[in-house]
């Protein structure tokens, strides 16, 4: 029966003999392929708390720079967005730069965590992972490298430790100012979104839930769009192992611990403690005007998630005397993933803090 088919197919137009193919391929990817690999940069575990732990990337060449870099990622979906795939990977090209670079894998939360708040994570979580890399790089001074909500947790950590020797701070598409939040301010409105409930009765989000809101910021991009782009171009190799690779991360996401979401929610979106320094967290007022080290602030022109101008506005809080603001042309993602970003993000990053981490 499938020979017959082709049969037929062979009798038809060029045009429509390509556009069977190209069904034909999509179909095989999106259901026969196996998932690709990825994080492939080596790395070893040195800390763990709870599900966190700690990774210290194998060198690939002598150490050239003396400051060791912690990255710090978000509550939501995996680190891995940031090692990839060979070649397509901040941590490695970082490691190739001859930078000793570290990460925070917050791991999977499960119901037991719901009660884990973004005090905890600040407070009990990054100080000791930040000893760690220090003790373990035997290093007097640390650079950090925090992206999207990531970003945002380590300006908390960072303004509430102003003892610490934090040399440079790098923040990646991050939100600091939450007043215009673009669709979010109105989805998340509280007195049409019923957040207490929400959390009361599910405890943890479920990443399924986090993932469809935000691609509701651009739902025919984010819903239709991948799907209509590999029918497009499925006999091109090279862009269907990129969209198999951001397709595995984008559809890999893990559950938010409900009491930190609803502080995430509450603080930020709906009353914007941060950005105005009417932020607690365990009793201490949030002043970003503690920040005294040098800062590299970006942002993506196409960024729905962290809008520019809730990154930018980070610049004229914190007491930095070295600090550098960067709109890149990318969007929240393919800021650390992609041809853009390897030819603005990873030289920019890597260049800056080059001169800043000896």
């Amino acid at each position: 029966m499938v020979k017959d088919w082709e049969d037929v197919i062979d009798t038809l137009p060029q045009e429509v003999k390509r556009t069977y193919r190209r069904f034909k391929r999509a179909t095989e990817i999106l259901t026969t392929e196996a998932e690709p690999e990825v994080g492939l940069t080596p790395k070893e575990i040195i800390w763990t708390k709870n599900k966190t732990k700690l990774y210290r990337f194998a060198p690939s060449q002598p150490k050239t720079h003396r400051i060791p870099l912690l990255i710090i990622y978000a509550l939501i979906n995996k680190p891995y967005i940031l090692d990839l795939s060979p070649g397509n990977s901040l941590v490695e090209y970082l490691v190739n730069q001859g930078f000793d670079v570290y990460m925070l894998d917050w791991g999977t939360p499960a119901l037991e965590d719901r009660h884990m708040k973004l005090d905890d994570y600040i407070m009990d979580y990054i100080p000791r992972a930040v000893r760690k890399v220090m003790k373990t790089a035997e290093s007097d001074e640390i650079s950090l490298l925090g992206y999207c909500m990531g970003g945002t947790m380590t300006s908390i950590f960072a303004a509430l430790h102003p003892d610490l020797p934090i040399r440079n701070i790098i923040f990646m598409t991050s939100p600091f100012d939450f007043s215009d939040a673009g669709l979010f301010t109105n989805w998340l409105d509280n007195r049409y979104f019923n957040l207490d409930k929400m959390v009361d009765t599910m405890g943890i989000i479920p990443p399924e839930m986090i993932d469809f809101g935000n691609k509701m910021l651009k739902p025919v991009v984010n819903f239709c769009g991948p799907y209509v782009n590999l029918v497009d171009r499925a006999e091109n190799d090279s862009f269907v192992n990129s969209w198999k690779l951001m397709q595995k991360w984008v559809n890999d996401g893990i559950p938010f611990p409900g009491e930190a979401f609803r502080q995430w929610i509450r603080e930020f979106y709906q009353h914007n403690k941060l950005i105005n320094g009417e932020l607690v967290i365990r009793g201490r007022n949030v002043n970003l005007a503690n920040i005294k080290a040098s800062v590299l602030n970006m942002a993506a022109e196409r960024d729905h998630i962290a809008i520019p101008h809730q990154v930018e506005a980070l610049m004229d809080i914190i007491s930095s005397q070295d600090k550098t603001f960067v709109l890149l042309p990318t969007g929240h993602v393919s800021v650390c993933f992609g041809r853009q970003a390897i030819n603005k993000t990873y030289p920019t990053v890597g260049s800056w803090l080059a001169e800043r981490s000896n």
